[in-house]
């Protein structure tokens, strides 16, 4: 994965970049690779490569031009091609939210409320041209858990009742979802960028989709990547409740999308590591079942806090400081 990705210098003359550097940069955990290009006299960008068939860049080419287009800080587009998989943006510089935090940590408050805003923000926007965040793909995304967790703890457990147990617990959630908001799905410390004038720059948003308003809050404050400190998540939840005035229910269906959530973390990590070769998320497995537990504990996801206690036994939770999968 050292070399340049095959038709990189093609792609970057056409940009009219031809003779610029080219310095490679940390990935994600998907196919793509990323790179700084910048040259004497020029000003730097970010060089995706999202290469077919593993990969599609006309998603997040949809999603940032519709994000641009309504007033949030998504990176411009200065050249692209979907067929090579190339996508040339704005640079937004070095500094992630989780990393400035790990350097500052006494800026918590004051850029998760930048954050909060942010989606206050986009939540006051028409719906974007996106797929709904429907009964099926909620299903979908839970499946995960039993489908990698459990059979890497060489657990057989019961597939049918924790699809059950979803559908009843999801069905109050989904009739107050409409009409929905757009939903980044990913929006947490390490794809929030904190460019040099002062803003907060967005990316990995290209599996956005039309749900609930309390799902991209659940993914900032109950973050796989970094602790939140409860105190921050208390006063953010707050922040977002004054200014979006969501409805009564709010805080049972963060829960259930905070357990919905971080039971597929639980399932996607497990999968990097054993699928993927990456072991370096089991890391955060601990972290993530700590917040699935909290969820749990709200009494709008009793159907599935039974299922765990009747399949998976409290020896093989990954708790924090516990033995990871």
């Amino acid at each position: 994965m050292n070399a340049l990705p095959q038709g990189i210098h093609a792609f970057l003359t056409t940009a009219g970049r031809g003779n610029s550097a080219i310095v490679p940069l940390p990935g994600d955990a998907s196919f793509r690779r990323y790179f700084r290009i910048g040259g004497s006299g020029a000003r730097s960008a970010m060089l995706m490569h999202a290469p077919p068939p593993h990969e599609d860049p006309r998603p997040f080419l949809k999603v940032a031009r519709w994000l641009k287009d309504n007033g949030l800080r998504a990176p411009g587009i200065e050249a692209d091609d979907p067929t090579g998989g190339w996508v040339l943006t704005e640079d937004f510089g070095d500094w992630r939210l989780r990393e400035w935090l790990d350097a500052n940590p006494g800026d918590e408050a004051r850029l998760y409320s930048g954050a909060v805003d942010a989606l206050v923000a986009l939540h006051k926007i028409p719906p974007g041209p996106f797929a709904p965040y429907d009964l099926a793909e909620y299903q979908r995304e839970a499946g995960l858990f039993t489908e990698w967790f459990c059979p890497a703890k060489g657990l057989e457990v019961d597939e049918r009742g924790w699809r059950s147990a979803w559908d009843v617990v999801l069905a109050p959630m989904l009739a107050r979802q409409t009409p929905g908001v757009t939903v980044l799905k990913d929006y947490h410390s390490e794809n929030i960028m904190l460019p040099p004038d002062g803003s907060q720059g967005l990316i990995d948003f290209q599996d956005a989709m039309l749900g609930h308003p309390a799902y991209d809050l659940v993914s900032l404050l109950q973050d796989a990547r970094r602790d939140v400190s409860p105190l921050v998540e208390r006063a953010m939840i707050d922040r977002y409740l004054a200014a979006a005035q969501p409805g009564a229910d709010f805080a049972s269906d963060y829960a259930v999308l905070g357990a919905q959530r971080n039971a597929k973390i639980v399932g996607v990590f497990t999968r990097l590591a054993k699928r993927d070769g990456k072991p370096r998320y089991l890391e955060m497995i601990p972290r993530v079942w700590g917040l699935l537990e909290r969820d749990l504990a709200d009494p709008a996801l009793k159907p599935v806090a039974v299922w765990f206690a009747e399949n998976i036994p409290r020896s093989v939770r990954n708790f924090p400081g516990g033995t990871v999968a």
